[in-house]
Formats: C-alpha cells, sequence, structure tokens
C-alpha cells in the first residue's frame, strides 16, 4: 500500500451494499477529524475515548442520511459524564466534505477508575436531525444501554427504528514510523434494509429492560442472512478498523466477498464548526437588558466561548438583548 492510498482514505466514510443478503453499511477512518476535536480539549483518557466512540459513530450514521443540514447526536448522563454533544453537517454541494464536531461536558472530581461507559451513569441516547428552515425537527430518544455507546446506538435504531444495526469500532492514539502520535478511528456500520412492521416495538423486546434486539424484528431467511453478516464482521481485527495499512475496500473484500459487496463515492468528511457571532447574536436575542447586564464581566464586555470549537467571542452589552442588533467588538 502506497502513502498515497492511506491518504486518500483518512477522513472518509464508504458506503456499500452486500447485495446477496439485503444489508447495508459503512466504514469510517476518522484520522485529522479526530485529533481536531480532541485538540479543542484538554479531556482525561476516559471522556477522551467517549468522544472519539460518539464522532465515529456520528460520521456512520450521519452518511446514511440525505441531510439538508444536520445530525446530533446526544448522550445525558446522571454520572460524572453529564453530556457528550456531536453535530454531522451533510455535504453543502456534490463532492464537498460532511463536517463533524463533538464536545464532552463532565465533572472531573467525579471522575472513577471505571470503565469510560460507567461513567455516564443512567440516561438517555438520543437522535435528532433537523432538516434546516422550513422543517420540524426529529428526535428519537431510548435509555442508555449495552455498556457501550455503540450499543446504545444498536438499540437505539432497533427500539426507534425497527432497524437491526450493528457496530464494530476501534479507536484510540496510534505512531506510524517516522511521524508523532495522533488519534486514528475505525468503524464498520451494518444494518438491514427496513422490512419490520412498524407495530414490533409495541409488542416489547427481548433486550435489556424489555428492549428490541434483532432477533425480535428478523426471523428466517431475513434473520439468517443478518447472523452470518455479523459472524463474518466478527472476525474484523482492530488493525484492519483502524488502517491504515488495510483500504477499506479490501477490508469489505476479505470480510464479504460471498455476500456480493457493492460500493458507492466515498464521503469525505471535515472537522467544521457553525459558531459565528451573528449565531451567538441570535441566541442572545432572547434575553431582556437586565439579564444581558448581569453577563457582563469587570471589563464591561459580555463574553462568549464555544463548547465545540474553543472560538472566543467579546461584544458590547449595549449591542444585545432584545430588539437590538449590532456587531461583536
Amino acid at each position: 500500500m502506497t502513502l498515497g492510498s492511506q491518504i486518500a482514505w483518512d477522513d472518509t466514510v464508504l458506503p456499500f451494499q452486500l447485495d446477496r443478503c439485503d444489508i447495508r453499511g459503512r466504514v469510517a477512518r476518522l484520522d485529522g477529524v479526530l485529533d481536531q476535536v480532541l485538540s479543542k480539549h484538554d479531556y482525561p483518557p476516559q471522556i477522551e475515548a467517549l468522544v472519539a466512540e460518539a464522532a465515529l459513530i456520528t460520521a456512520l450514521i450521519g452518511q446514511t442520511i440525505k441531510l439538508r443540514w444536520k445530525l446530533s447526536l446526544q448522550i445525558r448522563g446522571s454520572g460524572a459524564v453529564r453530556l457528550i454533544a456531536t453535530d454531522y453537517y451533510g455535504p453543502t454541494d456534490d463532492g464537498a466534505p460532511a463536517r463533524i464536531r463533538a464536545y464532552a461536558g463532565y465533572e472531573a472530581d467525579a471522575l472513577t477508575a471505571g470503565p469510560a461507559f460507567d461513567q455516564i451513569g443512567e440516561g438517555y441516547f438520543a437522535i435528532l436531525i433537523d432538516q434546516g428552515e422550513g422543517t420540524v425537527p426529529y428526535q428519537g430518544i431510548t435509555p442508555l444501554a449495552g455498556g457501550s455507546l455503540s450499543a446504545c446506538a444498536e438499540t437505539y435504531f432497533a427500539q426507534s427504528e425497527q432497524l437491526p444495526t450493528r457496530f464494530a469500532l476501534t479507536f484510540g492514539r496510534s505512531q506510524m514510523p517516522g511521524a508523532g502520535e495522533a488519534w486514528r478511528a475505525g468503524g464498520v456500520m451494518l444494518q438491514h434494509m427496513p422490512k419490520a412492521s412498524p407495530f414490533v416495538a409495541d409488542a416489547g423486546g427481548t433486550g435489556e429492560g424489555g428492549l428490541l434486539q434483532h432477533a425480535d424484528i428478523l426471523d428466517g431467511e431475513a434473520g439468517e442472512n443478518w447472523t452470518r453478516a455479523n459472524m463474518l464482521l466478527d472476525t474484523v481485527e482492530e488493525l484492519e478498523l483502524i488502517g491504515p495499512t488495510v483500504q477499506p475496500t479490501d477490508l469489505l473484500v476479505r470480510l464479504f466477498h460471498e455476500e456480493e459487496p457493492r460500493v458507492y463515492d466515498a464521503q469525505p468528511v471535515r472537522f467544521g464548526c457553525s459558531c459565528a457571532p451573528d449565531r451567538v447574536r441570535e441566541t442572545l436575542s432572547i434575553y431582556s437588558a437586565d439579564d444581558i447586564a448581569e453577563m457582563i464581566n469587570d471589563d464591561g464586555v459580555l463574553t462568549a466561548d464555544c463548547q465545540f470549537c474553543g472560538a472566543h467571542y467579546e461584544f458590547d452589552p449595549a449591542t444585545l438583548g432584545a430588539g437590538v442588533a449590532g456587531d461583536a467588538a
């Protein structure tokens, strides 16, 4: 494998379909994107792992949906980690990259030595889809279950969409010969094409807390095909997922050649944040002059920091609040 082919697959999501068994999927590689997401904050290792996993899941899910604007993933918990939030912005033009951002809100003093997922506690996993102006945002929520964010995402699709879904993910710091240490992440997502009755969810499932799992949705030949594809995915190795020496197309042939994989155009992904002075102003426009006065610092200005990218904004308080417009200081 040449360096050029390695770079070509960095920060991409490759869609594919297994024609023999009516299953679609995605292969994702996040390299520079993940480094940029995590470099905006000084997270402890457990928080880095959760944000990396959430960003990888978001890239895989986001590419499956025809987005005019944004897909968001939110995990809220009662433990030391209160919030993990990610946004995936669909490409604005054909051939343009999608953009992704992510951050975590947590209480550092409450972190323990346990697994990263255990730091979240009880809570919920949510996917929000906003197609932009003139549309009503969609939101689906399921309880946290399964011991990992990828398991929560699988439960979400089984319960909310009745779509059997499987994730195989790996992520962490790695170092190529002659290069510095950097974050790399890779994963495969499998998803059965829609077939289930919408009334399946009403009957309850055999998963944790009565949640649905794939055996509650698929039976007969479809169930056998799903089981076979998952058994093949079970053979994947972490180094194959994360790369960089195995191209995604070669990985699909290695795993699924008997299932007749068909690949489509890869989607490039970049780090990108939508924050801007005008957006901050719009957020602050709901506050009264008295509310704005309480937000002013000792220097007489109002400051705001983006939780995703760390951008710092300063405003003249006289230009803020309900019914007021102006420019950032």
